[in-house]
C-alpha cells in the first residue's frame, strides 16, 4: 500500500504538471481505494493457496547452550511453515544421528561450530534442510572473498572495507534524504519543540554517543525524559512504557519516532548516516563489551538513523542479536541494501512491538547464550 500511495501520488503531480493547473483528485483516491481491495483479496488469496499447497513441514530443534526457539516460532506465527515434533539436546544427536532422518527441516540453535558441522554434512547427504542461527564468527566469515592461492581455495577476511564508489554514493544519499526529509518536516519539528518546552525543560539533550572507529559524537534528540531522568550521573536503558521517567509527549513521539528525526542533522553534519548501526553510548557500550568483546566490531562504519537490527529486531532484542544483525549488514554493504531498509523502517512504525522496553536489569549482555533455558529442559525433551 505504501508503493502504491507513493506511485498514484506521483502520477497526480504529474496529471497537474501536463494539464498546468491542479485537476480533482478524487478519481485518485477511489483509485487507491481499488489497490487496496485488491492488494487485500491477492493477499487473502495467495496465502490459503500457499499453506494448502505446502503444509507446514516436520521440523527437529536441536539446541546446545540456548534454548527457546520453539517458542519464538510460536510466536512469530511461523507454527504454519513449521510443524515442531521434537526438541533435542545437540549430545544426544550426535551419539545417535538416525534420531533426525524423518525430519524435513532441522533448525540448530546455540551449538559450536564443530559439533554443528557434523549436523550440517549428515543433513546435507540425507536432504534435510537446515536453518542455523548463527554465531559471530559465520557472520563474519559470510563477508570472505573467494580466492584461489597455491591451487588451494583460500577464504579472505578482512575488516569493513566498501568500495569508495559505494560510500561516496551513499554519502551524497545521506545529504539529500536528510536535507529533504528537515525541509518537509520543518512544521511538525517546530510543533514537538513547542510541546516539550511545555515543562519547563529543553526542547532538544545532546548526548555522547559512538560512530566509526569508536568516534564519540553529540546525537540531537527531542527530549522525552524528565529533566532530572539521570540526576545520579548512571547510564540506564530505557524499560519502554513502564518507565515511569518518560513525560506525556515523549510517550507520543517516542511510539512514532518522532523523538529521533532530529538526528537528520547529525546526518548532514556528517557524524551519522541514514542506514547503520544505531549509536551506542560509551558507558552502555563498555559495560556490553564485558561480557561480549566483539560488541566494538560495531563501529566498524558509521552509525545510522535506522538499521539491520532495528527492521528485524525489535528494542527488547537482546544485544548478542542485535550485534548479529548488525554484523549481517556490515558483511555485504550496498546501496540496495540501504534502501530496502529505508523503505521497511516505515513499517515499524506501526509495529507496537518495535518500542518494548529492554527487560529490568537487562543493561548488560550477561547470560546472553544461555536465555531462555527452562529448568524442565531435560524433561520437555524426553517428552517429545
Amino acid at each position: 500500500m505504501l508503493a502504491a500511495c507513493l506511485a498514484d501520488g506521483f502520477i497526480y503531480i504529474l496529471i497537474c504538471f501536463l494539464c498546468k493547473g491542479l485537476e480533482p483528485i478524487w478519481p485518485g483516491l477511489l483509485a487507491i481505494l481499488g489497490q487496496a481491495v485488491l492488494a487485500v483479496l491477492w493477499a487473502y488469496l495467495a496465502n490459503k493457496w500457499y499453506f494448502d499447497t505446502y503444509p507446514a513441514k516436520k521440523t527437529y530443534i536441536i539446541y546446545d547452550v540456548r534454548l527457546g526457539m520453539d517458542s519464538l516460532v510460536e510466536k512469530y506465527g511461523l507454527s504454519r511453515k513449521f510443524k515442531i515434533e521434537k526438541i533435542l539436546q545437540v549430545g544426544y544427536v550426535l551419539n545417535n544421528l538416525s534420531s533426525i532422518d524423518d525430519a524435513e527441516i532441522v533448525f540448530t540453535s546455540g551449538i559450536h561450530s564443530h559439533d554443528r558441522n557434523i549436523l550440517m554434512k549428515y543433513c546435507v547427504e540425507k536432504g534435510i534442510q537446515m536453518l542455523v542461527l548463527p554465531r559471530i564468527g559465520d557472520v563474519i566469515m559470510a563477508s570472505a572473498t573467494k580466492l584461489h592461492i597455491l591451487h588451494l581455495p583460500i577464504y579472505k577476511v578482512s575488516r569493513y572495507n566498501p568500495k569508495p564508489e559505494y560510500l561516496a554514493a551513499k554519502r551524497i544519499l545521506d545529504i539529500l534524504f536528510s536535507s529533504v526529509a528537515l525541509i518537509i518536516t520543518s512544521p511538525m519539528l517546530l510543533v514537538v519543540a513547542i510541546l516539550v518546552r511545555k515543562d519547563g525543560g529543553p526542547a532538544f539533550y545532546k548526548q555522547d554517543r559512538l560512530t566509526k572507529n569508536g568516534k564519540v559524537f553529540k546525537v540531537i534528540k527531542f527530549r522525552s525524559m524528565r529533566v532530572d531522568a539521570e540526576k545520579d550521573g548512571i547510564a540506564r536503558l530505557s524499560t519502554g512504557e513502564n518507565d515511569d521517567r518518560i513525560t506525556p509527549v515523549g510517550r507520543v513521539i517516542r511510539k512514532f519516532r518522532i523523538d529521533e528525526l532530529p538526528q537528520l542533522l547529525n546526518i548532514v553534519k556528517g557524524d551519522m548516516s541514514i542506514v547503520g548501526p544505531r549509536p551506542e553510548r560509551p558507558e552502555i557500550a563498555a559495560e556490553y563489551e564485558k561480557q561480549m568483546p566483539e560488541f566494538r566490531l560495531r563501529l566498524q562504519c558509521k552509525a545510522g538513523l535506522t538499521g539491520y537490527a532495528q527492521v528485524y529486531g525489535k528494542y527488547n532484542t537482546t544485544p548478542y542479536d542485535k550485534l548479529l544483525m548488525d554484523l549481517m549488514y556490515i558483511s555485504d554493504p550496498s546501496l540496495v541494501q540501504d534502501l530496502r531498509i529505508i523503505f521497511a523502517t516505515v513499517k515499524i512504525l506501526f509495529l507496537p512491538e518495535s518500542t518494548e522496553g529492554i527487560a529490568e536489569g537487562q543493561t548488560t549482555a550477561m547470560d546472553y547464550e544461555k536465555r531462555e533455558v527452562t529448568p524442565n529442559a531435560s524433561e520437555k525433551m524426553a517428552s517429545k
